[in-house]
């Protein structure tokens, strides 16, 4: 396995489907390899090509997309990215969240009448986006996912990173652990916001009960650094923060 060279969640402003926020996608590279965690909104790639470069890591270095879950905010950027990319890049996610993500079905959690409010208000030179948002609305987010992932895989990339099925948000929500730094990427597993990390939302949670029997999984981990998608990276004692949320969800 490579030798982890870096770890980089990208803070990135949403804004795409009518909401406000931050959002930190990771970057993670190693000698032969650089994955993107989850890609933002179609408004985000120059955002993630900059980040990338600011890095040192060329955007052309980039050959794999791992998904953590069919959310819009977290799907939203692959076509561009895919189309963007000088040569093929392998796009991975959890096998029930594949129909999700290439089409089959739709979006669990998608907000149409924001999406639709979007459209109409794009200028019509926006030829590329309003091409994404139609894409989106039609349940065809335009990638394809090219490797399925399972609970407790391991992938040779960063010196290991295992795959955590943490259904609950999304019935197929991945979390991702890097063994050789310790370092939880925990997608909308748990949410860090105000001084502490949390249980996801209720109204964007379709099964609450998965979701904090997931978070208990996640506590069993040895974290130093944990990433929220929503809060970026906690501050503190990951690990103890972990079992303190953990607890309040017993």
């Amino acid at each position: 396995m490579n030798t982890t060279a870096g770890i980089e969640a990208i803070k990135l402003t949403r804004g795409f489907n009518g909401s406000q926020g931050v959002i930190y996608p990771t970057l993670i590279w190693d000698e032969g390899t650089a994955i993107l965690v989850d890609t933002g909104e179609p408004i985000h790639l120059e955002a993630i090509r900059d980040a990338m470069e600011q890095v040192g890591v060329p955007f052309v270095r980039m050959n794999r997309i791992i998904l953590t879950h069919q959310d819009i905010d977290h799907i939203g950027g692959l076509p561009g990215l895919v189309q963007a990319s000088a040569h093929p890049v392998d796009v991975m996610a959890h096998e029930e969240e594949k129909p999700y993500i290439e089409g089959l079905k739709p979006l669990i959690k998608l907000k149409k009448e924001l999406l639709q409010e979007k459209l109409n208000s794009l200028p019509e030179d926006q030829q590329e986006l309003r091409g994404q948002i139609d894409l989106l609305l039609n349940h065809t987010p335009g990638g394809r996912v090219s490797t399925v992932l399972k609970d407790q895989d391991v992938l040779p990339y960063g010196g290991g990173l295992t795959v955590i099925h943490t259904p609950g948000h999304t019935p197929g929500h991945i979390s991702l652990y890097l063994g050789q730094s310790k370092t939880l990427i925990a997608g909308d597993a748990i949410m860090y916001s105000e001084g502490k990390l949390r249980k996801p939302p209720e109204q964007f949670t379709p099964d609450m009960e998965q979701a904090i029997q997931s978070i208990l999984k996640l506590a069993k981990y040895d974290v130093e650094t944990l990433i929220c998608y929503h809060g970026g990276v906690y501050p503190g004692n990951a690990k103890q923060a972990l079992a303190e949320l953990a607890a309040e969800c017993r």
